[in-house]
C-alpha cells in the first residue's frame, strides 16, 4: 500500500485514478478546489484537502507533499497555456523544496507530441500547427528534467471513456512513439512529417482507466520508468476515434 496524493482528482482522468487507487488499497489524498466534485462513494474511503493549486503558498504545498510516496499530477490543460506551465512550475518547485531523501515519485501529464518521432530527436511539439497548441508540453518537460525529481511523465494521444483493455495488452514506450513511423521521415521537412504523424493519432487513443492503471502500476522508485516520458497505443491493428471508444478494422462504429 502505497500513501498517494491526486492532483486534478475531480477530472476525468483523476477520477480513474483516484478511484482505481482507492480499489488497490492505497492510502489516498486528493487535493481539490470543489470537494463536492469527487463521486460521493469515495469520499469517505480517502483524505479529502481543499485546497487551490494556483493561489496555494508554495509552502504549504511543499508540506502537504511531504509524507507521500506518490504524487499524481492529472491537473491542468495544455489549452490553458501560460497558466498550465505555471501550474507546473509551482508544483516542480514545491516538490523541489523538500529534502531529497523524503521526495515522491511524481508523475506529470503531457501528450504524444511531446514523444520523439525518430532517431533526431525530433518530437511531435516541434511540427507545423502541432507546437501552436501543445506547446507547453515542452516548456513544462524542460522544466521537469532539469530537476533531480523521481518523475514520470505520460504521454497518451487522445483519451476517452470507456472500458479498459488492461495495461498487458497496450504497447508502450519510453521517450518514443509507441506506433511505427516509417524511416524515411527522419530527412522531411516538418511540415511533410505531419501527415504521417496525424495518421497514427487513432492508434494512440486510449482508455481513461488504462491510463489510471499505468500511472499506479509504477509508483516504485527508481524504476525502469524513471525520468522518461511513457507512450502508449493500442495493439496492433487498433484504432480509435476521439470521443469514442476504439474499434477494431471492420468492428461497427
Amino acid at each position: 500500500m502505497a500513501r498517494i496524493m491526486v492532483l486534478g482528482a475531480t477530472g476525468s482522468l483523476g477520477k480513474h485514478v483516484t478511484r482505481q487507487a482507492v480499489a488497490a488499497g492505497h492510502a489516498v489524498t486528493a487535493l481539490v478546489r470543489t470537494p463536492a466534485k469527487l463521486p460521493t462513494d469515495l469520499r469517505g474511503k480517502m483524505t479529502v484537502v481543499q485546497a487551490d493549486l494556483a493561489t496555494l503558498p508554495l509552502a504549504e504545498l511543499s508540506a502537504a507533499f511531504r509524507g507521500q510516496d506518490a504524487v499524481i499530477n492529472t491537473a491542468g490543460l495544455v489549452t490553458e497555456g501560460q497558466a498550465f506551465v505555471r501550474l507546473v512550475d509551482r508544483l516542480v518547485t514545491a516538490l523541489e523544496s523538500i529534502p531529497p531523501g523524503q521526495r515522491p515519485v511524481c508523475w506529470f501529464m503531457a501528450g504524444a507530441g511531446l514523444l520523439d518521432i525518430d532517431d533526431s530527436g525530433r518530437r511531435g511539439v516541434d511540427l507545423p500547427k502541432v507546437g501552436s497548441t501543445y506547446g507547453p508540453h515542452r516548456v513544462n518537460f524542460e522544466r521537469i528534467r532539469a530537476t533531480d525529481l523521481d518523475w514520470r511523465e505520460l504521454c497518451p494521444g487522445p483519451m476517452v471513456e470507456g472500458p479498459a483493455l488492461g495495461i498487458d495488452k497496450l504497447r508502450l514506450s519510453l521517450d518514443k512513439l509507441p506506433v511505427q513511423m516509417p524511416t524515411f521521415v527522419q530527412h522531411l521537412p516538418g511540415a511533410l512529417v505531419l501527415p504521417f504523424f496525424a495518421l497514427r493519432i487513432p492508434q494512440m487513443i486510449i482508455p481513461y482507466a488504462d491510463a489510471a492503471a499505468v500511472i499506479l502500476a509504477n509508483l516504485a522508485g527508481d524504476s525502469a520508468m524513471s525520468r522518461h516520458r511513457v507512450g502508449l497505443a493500442l495493439p496492433e491493428g487498433m484504432r480509435g476515434k476521439k470521443g469514442e471508444w476504439a474499434t477494431r478494422p471492420g468492428d461497427p462504429a
